[in-house]
């Protein structure tokens, strides 16, 4: 673990309501470290503005917090918004078609499960809240990736060998490109059996409202279940549900973007 980030990190919780901007000598008073060290850790944090420096005399300097943390603050708190509206949405859901019901943001350059309605079934799968998966692996993960811009889609494809559960040989990389492409043109994705065996996932985009695709509503289940006319119900209900998250966040398209 390195030492130097986990001292920086801790000098971002010196700044209180009360003490909005601090010092460089009242920094390195209260986190007990040599004045060098302390302005040697602040100029990093500086450079990646998560502090800006107000102020800088001969003999001392002040700081107060960047506005880097407003944007990961407003990060997280889109994220519990999204949660929030979704969840009685996903429960109604879970309760018509009674499979496992999943809401799946992008989160760096990984698909993070954020919440989760089980099923009442007795076969159940493991997942979790806070699991994260490879962006290319299952139906609501490559929803993200087929809606993601060109730039990061290539730098996320280009960061490692990529390989499905089990299976340590490298996918084709162009057939990965074409299927989502096909995803952008339908509009939903489909996988079976890439994240558990034996089971389907069928995912459609949740929209802000500005347009972006922000999460994927994914409903998981044994693929015995995802058959004829079931499947079909389950893709109407599914589509029709993240149709009605995305109007709760504001979402006002004409249609969905495809």
């Amino acid at each position: 673990m390195n030492q130097s980030v986990i001292k920086a990190l801790k000098l971002l919780d010196l700044f209180t309501e009360e003490d909005q901007e601090l010092t460089l000598k009242e920094i390195s008073y209260r986190a007990n470290m040599p004045k060098p060290t302390a302005y040697r850790l602040l100029s990093a944090l500086e450079s990646c503005n998560f502090l800006h420096k107000t102020k800088e005399t001969e003999h001392d300097s002040r700081y107060r917090l960047g506005l880097k943390l407003l944007e990961l603050g407003q990060i997280v708190s889109d994220q519990l918004e999204l949660r929030g509206i979704a969840l009685p949405f996903m429960e109604e859901l879970a309760h018509e078609i009674n499979e496992v019901i999943h809401l799946v943001i992008v989160n760096q350059n990984e698909a993070t499960y954020i919440e989760k309605v089980e099923s009442t079934r007795a076969l159940r799968l493991y997942t979790r809240i806070g699991k994260s998966t490879p962006l290319y692996m299952g139906s609501g993960p490559k929803l993200l990736l087929a809606f993601l811009d060109e730039k990061r889609k290539e730098k996320i494809l280009d960061r490692e060998e990529l390989h499905f559960l089990g299976d340590h040989e490298p996918t084709d990389r162009k057939s990965l490109l074409e299927e989502l492409e096909k995803i952008r043109e339908a509009g939903y994705s489909y996988s079976i059996g890439e994240q558990d065996a034996d089971t389907t996932g069928i995912s459609y985009p949740i929209y802000d409202h500005r347009g972006y695709v922000v999460a994927a509503l994914t409903v998981s289940g044994l693929s015995s279940h995802f058959e004829g006319d079931n499947l079909s119900y389950i893709k109407a209900s599914t589509e029709r549900t993240a149709q009605d998250i995305s109007e709760k966040l504001g979402y006002r398209g004409r249609g969905f973007v495809r």
